[in-house]
């Protein structure tokens, strides 16, 4: 082989990483997509899109459903960098901490993660509150539009993240996510939470007897996870659930991100 020729595929074997990545990080945001939907999205031809993917099944990252002719990641390829690993350590952190700010805090407070056009709930107080109407909240999954935890990702993610969550939301087509997707109530909303540093749920759009606040846990400039506040609607209004608990429940999650980079 000629030093060109050698060069040549060096180049093409780097471009088709470079494309599987891109494929698989487009399917773990999106929570799951078409081969089309994938190449429309990402400029890029359609069989290479399927070749691809089946090099990416035939590795074990990602399973294509016969049925709908939807690609999903697995647990392999979930379990890579950031996935459960830094879901477990994220989970042992938030714990002291949530345990330390109780006396401060006695709202129960959540932790949860972005998963598939939801946030999931990971690690709560909820279930040792003595002011929590719920119990059994881990694992319970968030809409992203009607809570104060999945409009602070929506929020605090990349620009690239943010379309792809938005988009899939739309494709999902949930009769009541479409007031929260008009173009015009996005735009204030994600201003407004970034100007504040906190989202809030106040009008009823989700469980209407309760209302919470939630921040983002950063790190690097990245969006790992939030940390919401819940209270029953009728005990307080959003002006001083704000004023009274806005800057613990930020300390809250900076404590969480502090003890990632430790």
């Amino acid at each position: 082989m000629t030093e060109a020729a050698e060069k040549t595929n060096k180049s093409e074997a780097v471009r088709a990483l470079t494309r599987g990545l891109a494929i698989l990080r487009y399917i773990n945001v999106s929570g799951e997509a078409r081969p089309g939907e994938i190449a429309r999205a990402l400029s890029i031809p359609r069989p290479t899109v399927y070749r691809l993917l089946e090099t990416l099944e035939e590795a074990g990252y990602v399973v294509l459903s016969p049925s709908s002719n939807r690609v999903r990641v697995t647990r392999l390829a979930a379990s890579l960098g950031d996935g459960y690993a830094l879901t477990s350590e994220l989970c042992q952190a938030s714990g002291p901490v949530f345990s330390e700010y109780a006396g401060r805090i006695v709202w129960p407070l959540d932790l949860s993660v972005y998963d598939n056009a939801a946030m999931v709930i990971q690690e709560t107080t909820h279930g040792r509150s003595p002011l929590s109407i719920d119990r059994g909240m881990t694992g319970y999954k968030l809409p992203i539009l009607r809570t104060s935890a999945g409009r602070a990702y929506v929020a605090f993610c990349s620009e690239e993240e943010q379309r792809l969550i938005l988009n899939h939301l739309r494709r999902l087509g949930d009769p009541e996510d479409q007031p929260f997707l008009e173009p015009r109530y996005l735009s204030q909303m994600i201003e407004e939470t970034r100007a504040r540093g906190i989202a809030i749920r106040s009008a009823g759009e989700f469980r209407n007897k309760t209302a919470s606040i939630a921040v983002p846990v950063m790190s690097d400039g990245r969006i790992l996870a939030c940390v919401s506040m819940i209270w029953i609607r009728s005990a307080m209004d959003v002006r001083r659930a704000l004023e009274e608990f806005g800057a613990p429940l930020t300390e809250v999650a900076d404590r969480i991100a502090a003890t990632l980079s430790d």
